[in-house]
């Protein structure tokens, strides 16, 4: 499955945020999708994830409740929706699509990963 995240920018903090990841390829609702993100002189770090079918979503500590993911199957789409976003949200934003949710904060078990898109949140 191929994977695009877009809708990265400048924000200032507080503000609003909405990224996409657009999958095409193989069936889509076969894949947990989960979001990560890397921001400079860091490691990568998990930051949600959604289950197949959309029922479970996960999110870290970081981000709970200002963070929501959700995907529409229909359109072979997952979103990210980012509120009251601080400067230690900036980062490149990864999707990536694996098939084990018992492992959906852990990269190296994802399969496929999009190009990333950059969130700058200025203070």
């Amino acid at each position: 499955v191929q994977l695009q995240a877009s809708g990265g920018g400048l924000v200032q903090a507080g503000g609003s945020l909405r990224l996409s990841c657009a999958a095409s390829g193989r069936t889509f609702s076969n894949y947990v999708i989960g979001w990560f993100r890397r921001a400079p002189g860091k490691e990568r770090e998990f930051v949600a994830g959604i289950s197949w079918s959309g029922d479970r979503t996960y999110y870290a500590d970081s981000v709970k409740g200002r963070f929501t993911i959700s995907r529409d199957n229909a359109k072979n789409m997952v979103f990210l929706q980012m509120s009251s976003l601080k400067p230690e949200d900036a980062a490149v934003y990864f999707c990536a699509a694996g098939n084990t949710i018992a492992h959906i904060t852990t990269p190296r078990f994802y399969t496929y990963w999009g190009q990333g898109t950059l969130v700058t949140v200025s203070s």
